[in-house]
């Protein structure tokens, strides 16, 4: 397995502290979410017990990031989670969430490989580092929401991008209809 592929795996120590295996420091919890944000992955592991604590790490950066003012989630989406875990089973909420993000990713995916075949510039030499700044500069002023987009705007794929947000905005207000009838 790559490395990039292998999730950088942080140690909790019994003092809270979290320890970075790969550099061998202590980091925080907004060094996490950079990793994150970078497009790696993280496993978070208690050093006494064990325990994976990677879920209750990544809810709390979430908790932290909308303490602050910094709203990821919209309300109406944070009491549709809230109720599906009020259903016995968990409903289908998590299911969902993570078809959308899959989804999301897969798009991402191919407006970069039909950017890079449909470019004649990709041809021109210099340009992979023309892409690798741009793709930085775009993970820097969107969070990383675009980390698999690298080129400029066209209608056309403004067009597919609104389209499939619709698609997921539609789907999320049925699941949401779904969910109120189940209450």
């Amino acid at each position: 397995m790559a490395e990039q592929e292998k999730p950088l795996l942080i140690k909790r120590y019994a003092s809270r502290r979290l320890y970075n295996t790969e550099t061998s420091d202590y980091v925080t919890l907004e060094d996490i979410a950079a990793f994150i944000r970078d497009g790696r992955e993280v496993q978070i592991i208690d050093l006494k017990t064990g325990d994976d604590l990677t879920r209750q790490y990544l809810l709390q950066i979430i908790a932290e990031h909308e303490s602050r003012g910094e709203n990821v989630l919209p309300v109406n989406v944070l009491n549709d989670l809230v109720r599906s875990y009020m259903i016995p089973g968990g409903g289908m909420m998590p299911q969902f969430l993570q078809s959308s993000f899959e989804m999301l990713r897969e798009s991402q995916n191919k407006m970069m490989e039909n950017m890079n075949a449909m470019n004649p510039m990709s041809q021109m030499p210099g340009f992979e580092a023309l892409q690798a700044q741009q793709q930085a500069f775009l993970k820097a002023m969107t969070g990383g929401l675009s980390s698999g987009w690298s080129g400029p705007d066209k209608d056309e794929e403004q067009t597919e991008s609104k389209e499939d947000l619709d698609d997921i905005k539609k789907q999320l207000a049925e699941l949401q209809k779904k969910l109120s009838k189940l209450n």
